[in-house]
């Protein structure tokens, strides 16, 4: 038995993306859609958490690029010594990003306190 298949439009719409976007991930090697007979791109289900994680990692500021190389790790659930290295660099350089937007928001927090008291 084979898995359904869903259209562009569905992997857009349950993954709160553009079709323009899906096609994008598509051209930058990231998702391999199949093909109807008549040329529409089908893809499997589980497709929407795939373009989620990489809507996920684009925000956090992986290139294209990157997030090819951990497309495998995804897939495959295990990584070899070299992409771990990657995995914990990109993981680190993620982390050091939250921090700083975690120190921001709490010099924001401050200004509100402060604007709270001096209307």
């Amino acid at each position: 038995m084979t898995e359904p298949l869903i259209r562009i439009g569905e992997v857009a719409r349950d993954a709160g993306v553009s079709v323009r976007a899906v096609r994008y991930y598509e051209e930058q090697g990231l998702l391999f859609p199949r093909r109807s007979a008549s040329g529409q791109r089908l893809y499997r289900p589980d497709t929407v958490t795939l373009v989620r994680f990489i809507q996920q990692m684009y925000a956090a500021g992986l290139t294209s690029s990157r997030i090819a190389e951990l497309l495998p790790c995804w897939d495959a659930g295990h990584t070899d010594p070299e992409q771990r290295a990657m995995l914990r660099a990109e993981r680190e350089r993620i982390q050091a990003k939250v921090d700083d937007l975690s120190a921001a928001l709490d010099r924001l927090d401050e200004v509100i306190a402060i604007t709270d008291t001096h209307p």
